[in-house]
This record gives structure tokens, C-alpha cells and sequence, in this order.
């Protein structure tokens, strides 16, 4: 029985991400930990040590290393660095530093992004991203955390702001689902792209520092007979993203699944089709749309895979959708699209907002010990990356 390959550029970047708080543990100043700890808030569990990960980053870090992948994706926390308002920890502006440091140690290329959805509680209170002056506070949050930023090539400085404008009210938990998400804020939603704009004003004074944000692509498709709906569905939720990246560095794309838009929005995931530990439908191929899709609204910006994964407790089903996703990548590379690495969502399993249930990780945690354990899913890619091919 023979079996095909395809094959990536030498140059092209593999990885793995993570997001702070969900893997450091114990966020106090955050949004998210009052959240988690008031009544009533709809969440399964807190997220407490999470992966004990801000004592444990060098261990992970190695963990990555030695499976073969070169990029790792993280994020800094703006609750640690400014636990109150403009006051500024040292402390932690050196322990961020440190990942960064130990990340070059063992040769791997760090990717920082300096909001990944919690927010400061003080700037919460204020009113967050609604709050008129949203973008002075990020700005002079990114103003602190210019000086340990020297010497990377990659920022990301917004984790889906698409979704951060859907997601305001906080009553999401982990179900991510368009059918299950409010209406998007155009308040927020603006807020955002000053903010970004901002931000990347700010690091353009970096020599070789590359930056952007991430999207969070719904690969959207319509019902018959109902384009326009999705269509004017899909702009202020997404394409409104895209179209204010063009001419930045790069955009991040991130793609889990699809969601299929009817005359009155968002269908529920159809009865009857495999579904991940999310509840979302599992489709590989929702990649593949949304580079193309990305690459198009963007104007032919360069685009980089943020994110990209699976919730599930059979590993072999990890190695076959992220197969599915990779083969679907390529061949929209091979139009000539720009796609410069691919990270997967995630490095750990995780807290994924509101619930440890959905197992994302290439590494598995024991919740007890915070005892790393790679499963066959991490030397899998590890060996794509050392390889630059892909079995099929």
C-alpha cells in the first residue's frame, strides 16, 4: 500500500501556542478570576493553578524543543504587569523577559502576544474596551513592554478581536459556537482596531520585529438561497477584521470550524455529524477556507496559522484532523497564497474559559502534579517540522 506526502517550504515556521491564563495559573488581577469566582457566573471550574506554567515555563518550553517544533506562542499578561492602574511591576516585566530569554536559550523562535482576552480589573471596571479611553491604556500598557521586546521577531498584538467584540458580556463560558454568541459591539469593535493600530505604531520602532493579530475565521457558509444573509452576517464578525489588517506584517488566522448561516443566522451544529469535546462539528477543512477567505478580504496580506486544533481524548483523531487541516493549507499555498508557519492550539491541555474538560494539548497535564506528559500527537508534528512533510 503506498502512501502520499506533501511538502512544506524549508523556511516555513512550526509550532505550538498558549495563552496565560490559561496555563499560568492564579491571574488574580484579572477579569477572568473575578468572573470565576462570583456567583452565578455559568462556568463549570476556575481556572486556580491552571498548568502551573509561570513557575513551570522553562520545562515546557524544553518540552517543545525537544519534539522538533521552532515557534512557540504565548502571552503576557496585562493583569501581572499592571495590577493596578499605572502602577507597573518590574517583577513581572522581568519574568516575561525571562520566557523570552529562555525561549532563544533553546533555540526557539518566541511569539508574544500582548492580549490574549483577560484584561486588567481595574480596566474592566472602567468599562474595558467600551471605555472611551481604551486606547491610552493599551498603548501605554505596550509603551511598558516595549524594552523586553528587543531581539523577537513576532507580535501578536490582539488575540481575536472578532471575538473579544462578541464575547463582552461574559456569558460565553467555553462554548464558542456562532449560534450560541451575542451580537458583535461596533463600539468594542472599533475600539479594537484604534487599539491595534496603536500598538503596532509603537512596535514599528523594533528594528526586525514583525507584527499583527490573530482573527478567528468561522469558514461561514451559506444555506441556499441565503448568500446576502451570510454575507451581512460574516462582515462585522469577521470581515471587518480583515479588511483592517491589510498592510500589516502579517494577520494570524485561526480556524477551528464552520458555521452554517440560514435566513434567521447561525444553525446549531447538525444532529448526526462527529463532533469535538467543544461540541463543535469536526471539519479539517476549516483551514483551508479560511486562508483563502483571509487571504482575499486582507487584500493579500501575508498570513500566519495561529491557531489550529481539536478538543479530544483520542489523540489519533488529533493526528488525522490537523493531517486533513495541513493538507488543506498547502494546497491554498500552492495558489499562491502567502502562509509563512503554522502553530497549533495547544501546547498544553488547558483551561479553555470556564471548563478543563476540552483537551486541546499535544502535552497532557496531570491536574494533581502538574506532571507534563507529550502525547504521540507532539513527536508527530515534531517530526513534520524536522521533515517538512506531511504523510497522507
Amino acid at each position: 500500500m503506498s502512501t502520499a506526502s506533501i511538502s512544506f517550504p524549508q523556511d516555513f515556521l512550526w509550532g505550538a501556542a498558549t495563552a496565560a491564563h490559561q496555563i499560568e495559573g492564579n491571574n488574580v488581577n484579572s477579569d477572568w478570576w473575578v468572573r470565576e469566582h462570583s456567583p452565578h457566573n455559568g462556568l463549570k471550574e476556575p481556572s486556580g493553578d491552571a498548568c502551573d506554567s509561570y513557575t513551570r515555563f522553562a520545562e515546557d518550553i524544553a518540552i517543545l524543543a525537544k519534539s522538533g517544533l521552532k515557534v512557540y506562542r504565548f502571552s503576557i499578561e496585562w493583569a501581572r504587569i499592571e495590577p493596578e492602574e499605572d502602577f507597573w511591576s518590574r517583577a513581572q516585566l522581568l519574568h516575561y523577559r525571562a520566557m523570552i530569554d529562555e525561549c532563544l536559550r533553546q533555540g526557539i523562535e518566541p511569539m508574544v502576544t500582548l492580549n490574549h482576552l483577560t484584561l486588567p480589573r481595574w480596566f474592566a471596571a472602567k468599562g474595558g474596551w467600551r471605555s472611551p479611553e481604551s486606547t491610552k491604556y493599551f498603548s501605554r500598557y505596550v509603551s511598558k513592554v516595549l524594552p523586553i521586546l528587543h531581539g523577537i521577531h513576532w507580535v501578536c498584538t490582539i488575540n481575536e478581536p472578532n471575538m473579544v467584540s462578541l464575547t463582552h458580556g461574559g456569558a460565553e463560558g467555553s462554548n464558542m459556537t456562532a449560534s450560541a454568541l451575542p451580537q458583535p459591539d461596533p463600539v468594542i469593535s472599533e475600539a479594537l482596531i484604534r487599539a491595534h493600530q496603536a500598538a503596532r505604531e509603537l512596535l514599528s520602532s523594533i528594528d526586525g520585529l514583525k507584527s499583527g493579530w490573530s482573527i478567528a475565521a468561522q469558514a461561514f457558509h451559506a444555506m441556499p438561497g441565503c448568500e446576502r444573509e451570510m454575507l451581512e452576517y460574516q462582515y462585522p464578525r469577521e470581515d471587518l477584521f480583515w479588511q483592517a489588517s491589510q498592510g500589516d506584517d502579517y494577520i494570524g488566522v485561526q480556524a477551528y470550524l464552520r458555521t452554517y448561516i440560514g435566513e434567521d443566522g447561525p444553525l446549531p451544529v447538525a444532529d448526526g455529524v462527529e463532533k469535538t469535546l467543544t461540541g463543535w462539528e469536526y471539519f479539517p477543512e476549516a483551514l483551508g477556507i479560511a486562508v483563502r477567505h483571509g487571504w482575499e478580504v486582507s487584500g493579500h496580506t501575508p498570513l500566519f496559522v495561529t491557531e489550529n486544533g481539536i478538543a479530544t481524548d483520542d489523540d489519533s483523531r488529533r493526528i488525522d484532523y490537523t493531517t486533513e487541516a495541513l493538507k488543506g493549507l498547502r494546497e491554498a499555498m500552492e495558489d499562491g497564497i502567502s502562509v509563512l508557519g503554522y502553530l497549533h492550539w495547544s501546547l498544553l491541555d488547558n483551561y479553555e474559559w470556564g471548563s478543563y474538560s476540552p483537551t486541546f494539548g499535544l502535552v497532557a497535564v496531570d491536574p494533581m502534579t502538574f506532571a507534563r506528559q507529550p502525547k504521540p500527537s507532539l513527536s508527530w508534528l515534531g517530526a513534520i517540522a524536522k521533515s517538512g512533510r506531511v504523510e497522507i
